[in-house]
């Protein structure tokens, strides 16, 4: 990038957050922006992600941008070669590769209230920008626990965000440790090969039956003849999942027949009632998020497979052990263990206006206007910020909503004029804050019974938004003046030195 390069707009990562983003700013007249990527392609999640069977559970004509409709999806719930693919073709739709900036990891960034701009640190250099867009995302850093002995594991070692292609399973003798997304896709996916498969299982998740079906040449054909059939599509996905909200947020009672659906599920793939009984979950359902395959249970099922009742404990040599004292040999251990969701690594590398931290300004939890803005950190503006989170739709709506949002703050400075930002009201903050964890208490995510990574290290859920996508689309629409402070450049006085205020 150029020396001193300077922006008017930085986006901070090239996922569906960062690209949605830079779609947006061409579309409002902007082009003086840059999008920093550390990785050397597009893509963010569906990029890191490629391990076997790595899919969506969300269906596809919803899991798209609704001013970019796909109507070539192979599947109703896509791929991971399939999504990164359509954002690769989003980049080239709307001209956005001369705005990336690849092999860019931001090192640090540094609010100057002088020049009321962002002096932003890279791997490739420095440049500055009026205004920040953090879209790295929540589920970009992968988190491996911290466990006895596992540096001096001889075997492999890897996450499931960070897959070693070019190490063979076959025959090999694997641990699996957790039982989330990403672990219920990989263990069907490798059970056919390894040798033995170990899963250590802390907690067992909610699993419904996945409806997936391959959407046949005529579906793809009247989808692009007739784009309406599209959106009709979308919008009965769309409009099934908004119905739902209320039994999550609400009335988590009424999802006991939903468990009822996902232990059938089990019972008719898994006939052991002592492996059933360690796959039941004792909490309701949704209070975690809720899994669907129809190729779990049944691989657990098979032979080469124990389930282990128990989170992985300690490693000795080669020997994987359990909490409960299960022990196992093996030649690789597999980390399906999540990412840094409530205690996000960029938040460290923000510098706000008091010389904090951003990570030190959310100590206590993260919160954020609206999902977007944080107290002290004039200019900067968070893509799936804190409680944004979806527990049963597509966060492509959250993220293109909060897209509305972004580009009425920038509308909103231009009316300002020059030399002008936008810093989040402390009591504003503190009010949508207060508003949206007053909601949060009905919801299954507090009442469910279970701890998730919905909730941070206080036990709160800074994750999760506990309404509809409606509602909060409605919250998102336009910026109001009054919840944020205006900062003028400070005038320069003849007489007085750079920088003084008149």
């Amino acid at each position: 990038m150029a020396e001193h390069e300077h922006v008017r707009v930085a986006v901070i990562g090239s996922g569906f957050g960062g690209l949605g983003a830079a779609v947006r700013l061409r579309r409002e007249g902007i082009t003086d922006f840059v999008v920093l990527e550390r990785a050397d392609s597009v893509g963010g999640t569906w990029r890191d992600n490629s391990y076997p069977g790595c899919a969506c559970d969300v269906p596809s004509h919803l899991y798209s941008f609704s001013f970019a409709p796909n109507p070539d999806w192979p599947r109703t719930f896509s791929g991971q070669r399939h999504i990164r693919a359509y954002l690769e073709h989003v980049t080239d739709l709307f001209g956005l590769r001369p705005h990336l900036r690849l092999d860019s990891e931001v090192k640090l960034m540094t609010w100057d209230d002088t020049d009321l701009r962002w002096n932003i640190e890279t791997t490739r250099g420095t440049l500055s920008a009026d205004v920040v867009i953090s879209a790295t995302g929540p589920l970009s850093d992968p988190k491996i626990p911290e466990i006895p002995g596992l540096a001096s594991f001889p075997g492999k070692v890897f996450h499931s965000a960070r897959w070693d292609h070019d190490y063979d399973l076959r025959g090999k003798r694997v641990a699996m440790v957790g039982t989330g997304a990403s672990a219920i896709q990989i263990v069907p996916a490798i059970q056919p090969q390894v040798g033995r498969l170990t899963l250590f299982q802390r907690t067992p998740p909610w699993v419904l039956p996945r409806v997936d079906r391959a959407i046949s040449g005529a579906e793809r054909w009247l989808h692009r003849r007739l784009p309406v059939t599209a959106q009709a599509r979308r919008g009965l996905l769309w409009g099934i999942r908004e119905l739902q909200v209320q039994a999550f947020t609400k009335r988590p009672d009424e999802l006991g027949l939903v468990e009822q659906l996902a232990k059938r599920n089990m019972a008719r793939a898994v006939k052991d009632p002592a492996l059933r009984a360690k796959l039941t979950p004792d909490y309701r359902i949704g209070c975690k998020r809720i899994l669907l395959s129809s190729t779990y249970y049944p691989a657990l099922a098979r032979p080469n497979v124990d389930v282990v009742a128990g989170g992985l404990s300690e490693v000795r040599g080669s020997t994987v052990v359990a909490a409960d004292g299960t022990e196992a040999e093996v030649d690789a251990i597999i980390f399906g263990t999540g990412f840094h969701v409530t205690d996000m690594p960029i938040a460290e590398r923000v510098v706000g206006a008091e010389g904090i931290t951003l990570a030190e300004s959310w100590k206590n939890g993260m919160r954020a206007l609206r999902g977007a803005a944080a107290a002290g950190f004039p200019n900067w503006m968070t893509i799936i910020g804190p409680n944004t989170g979806l527990g049963n739709s597509s966060m492509i709506l959250m993220i293109e909503s909060q897209l509305n949002y972004m580009a009425d703050y920038l509308r909103q400075l231009d009316v300002l004029g020059g030399g002008a930002a936008l810093d989040a009201r402390p009591a504003a903050v503190e009010d949508w804050n207060h508003r949206v964890q007053e909601r949060m208490k009905r919801t299954v995510w507090s009442t469910g019974g279970c701890t998730s990574w919905y909730l941070d290290a206080g036990g709160r859920n800074t994750t999760i938004w506990p309404g509809t996508t409606t509602e909060f689309r409605r919250a998102t629409r336009r910026v109001d003046l009054a919840e944020y402070e205006v900062i003028r450049r400070p005038a320069v006085v003849p007489g007085r030195t750079s920088g003084a205020v008149a």
